[in-house]
């Protein structure tokens, strides 16, 4: 239930009597009051927030999320990233992403997303999956250095990935290794007959 005097959801509470002497409340009888001292953990969502909530219905225009097991999340059609594509694979509903087929949200995922907005009344969030940082928390926890940048080929890969180990001074003669473990790299074989000729 949310309380307007502390502005958020109650969740956990924990609180020290400061005075061991109780006094007798002046018309209130037979009520007496204690001076406490209380630290409360909070639920209040404000916009631009970043949550996370449990996947339990997917629909083509719309995501339902339930966030700490009581309140609940609505992403709507125009709160999705035009990366997300909706798809029903072996009769499961799903989003996945144009870009990074892994990257797939579907009921039971975990996801983070943006608030948007906070009903205090019913508890209801509505949230957004237009900024980059946000989707299956799965993902974005394997991949938070790519966060939604899309494939650029493997040629522009490989040659980005020889300007780092170049710029790192890891390519010097013949032998590269790998910053780790010092074991040699495996080199494809279209870059070995390229060195090679």
């Amino acid at each position: 239930m949310f309380n307007e005097n502390f502005d958020g959801v109650v969740l956990a509470y924990e609180f020290n009597i400061l005075d061991k002497n109780a006094k007798i409340l002046i018309g209130i009888h037979p009520f007496f009051g204690v001076r406490l001292k209380a630290k409360l953990l909070l639920f209040s969502p404000k916009p631009d927030m970043l949550l996370e909530g449990k996947v339990v219905k997917l629909s083509q225009g719309s995501i339902h999320l339930i966030v700490l097991g009581f309140s609940s999340a609505t992403i709507i059609d125009e709160d999705i990233r035009e990366e997300f594509l909706f798809k029903t694979k072996h009769e499961e509903e799903i989003f996945i992403s144009k870009f990074h087929k892994r990257h797939v949200i579907k009921i039971g995922n975990m996801l983070r997303f943006l608030v948007k907005s906070f009903d205090e009344e019913i508890l209801h969030i509505s949230g957004s999956l237009v900024p980059p940082h946000t989707g299956s928390i799965w993902w974005l926890d394997r991949h938070s250095k790519e966060v939604s940048q899309p494939d650029r080929g493997n040629k522009s890969r490989e040659a980005e990935e020889e300007t780092i180990l170049q710029a790192n001074g890891t390519v010097g003669g013949t032998e590269v290794f790998s910053i780790n473990n010092d074991h040699k790299i495996k080199k494809s074989k279209r870059k070995r007959i390229r060195e090679e000729s």
